[in-house]
């Protein structure tokens, strides 16, 4: 009877709901907790990342005072240093040596490069090595004439591109770079940062080609501080996304999203024009044979002209350069002989050296990286032709004397190509 009196299910509810409430809030309580740490690594990890990068300012710090110290000087010191015109904006930097920073010279729109303590060379095995090359500045030392001068650049370039007729040309060419305030003499400090940008591969390239549209204008250098024309869009093709979100998406889809966002296809087609001519200039050019190490679309971009500019040409090193290095490269397997992403040559087991012959020219390589770019969005009555053309390319192999001719053809076949399709538009 006093058990009936007692609704026991009226405080057993209540009982149930609050432990089910405490536990819906334990869980959140605990979701919480790792999204703020998770969220608090991610930026942790990031901000060390650039921290430890971008280091414009300590590379502008060093500058500065060899350049107030007398020990260098160029047409964009006193804007670095006195004036402060030349700005460093946001950061580019992939490697701590090289900086790279976006950049604004008064009304000018620039890319910023600056070399920390080390400068590349051309050392050739896993990875890009380093050596102290110009960071003490102490070439040519001091009395040197500039008929002197004038002979370590010649024989400088001789080293780095072989032999060549016209290299006297170029010889001049640096001379007048490296007047900065054309006055007509050349100074000891002047002479000191021409001499470090000359060990820096790609300043050698930008002089070489400065001929040619396809690489940016140089503007201005303070010791090996040097000032590049800002390319408007870059890279070539593809679309950067969070590290988190990379990790999950497939390959196949992510090839496909990298074509998403570029320019129409008669604008494609010039640009790829573009890539094919660069090939040409590189290849027994003026002032000797390069190869292209690394033809990956975030080496390149293009301006409003869709004219393509190199972006990066760290990878772009001269021939006999890149023989010389890689026949005293040890290795075991074909992978061992391989420089940046492209340069690969075969292991001698004999003699457990490289050989000095790629095993694909600059053709094939820069037709791979275009092979999804032309083909998307291509017209119907070219595009079964221009795969053919394509698929051609990308199984060339080997430099023989042979090979060079198809791969003159085929390089003409594929120009005049695109040519045909978009020469009676605006976009040519």
């Amino acid at each position: 009877m006093a058990r009936g009196l007692f609704p026991w299910g009226i405080f057993t509810k209540p009982l149930y709901i609050q432990t089910k409430f405490s536990y819906l809030h334990m869980k959140y309580l605990f979701f919480s907790w790792l999204a703020v740490f998770v969220g608090s690594w991610i930026v942790y990890v990031e901000y060390s990342s650039y921290t430890e990068l971008c280091r414009g300012h300590d590379c502008k710090n060093s500058i500065c005072d060899k350049y107030r110290k007398g020990v260098i000087d160029g047409s964009a010191c006193s804007s670095l240093c006195d004036k402060d015109t030349l700005y460093l904006g946001k950061c580019f930097t992939l490697k701590p040596k090289s900086q790279v920073y976006s950049g604004t010279w008064g009304d000018l729109e620039g890319v910023i490069k600056c070399q920390m303590e080390e400068a590349p060379h051309y050392d050739l095995g896993n990875a890009m090595q380093h050596r102290k090359e110009s960071a003490a500045f102490n070439q040519p030392t001091k009395g040197t004439s500039v008929e002197r001068f004038r002979e370590m650049i010649l024989n400088h370039l001789k080293s780095k591109v072989g032999d060549q007729a016209n290299l006297a040309d170029l010889a001049t060419q640096v001379l007048s770079i490296t007047d900065a305030n054309k006055d007509g003499h050349i100074s000891l400090p002047e002479a000191r940062s021409t001499w470090a940008l000359l060990q820096l591969n790609e300043f050698l390239l930008a002089l070489v080609l400065q001929d040619r549209e396809h690489t940016p204008k140089l503007l201005g250098f303070c010791g090996d501080l040097y000032v590049m024309e800002k390319v408007p869009y870059s890279p070539l093709y593809g679309i950067s996304l969070p590290w988190v979100m990379e990790v999950w998406i497939p390959a196949g889809v992510r090839r496909s999203m990298d074509q998403w966002f570029t320019p129409s296809w008669p604008h494609k087609a010039k640009i790829s024009i573009g890539l094919l001519e660069l090939v040409e200039d590189v290849f027994h050019g003026t002032f000797g044979s390069f190869l292209m190490c690394d033809v990956s679309a975030t080496r390149f971009g293009y301006n409003e002209r869709h004219d393509l500019k190199v972006m990066d040409a760290r990878y772009i090193v001269p021939e006999a350069i890149f023989q010389e290095n890689i026949r005293q490269q040890r290795c075991d397997v074909d992978e061992d002989c391989l420089y940046g992403a492209d340069c690969l040559t075969s292991c001698d087991l004999t003699k457990h050296r490289c050989t000095p012959e790629v095993t694909r020219p600059n053709l094939a390589k820069a037709c791979e990286a275009l092979k999804d770019y032309t083909l998307r969005g291509a017209p119907a009555d070219v595009r079964e032709e221009l795969e053919k053309q394509l698929y051609a390319c990308i199984a060339l192999k080997g430099s023989s004397e042979q090979m060079e001719i198809e791969h003159s053809l085929i390089l003409n076949n594929l120009k005049t190509l695109l040519w045909k399709k978009i020469s009676h538009t605006k976009d040519s």
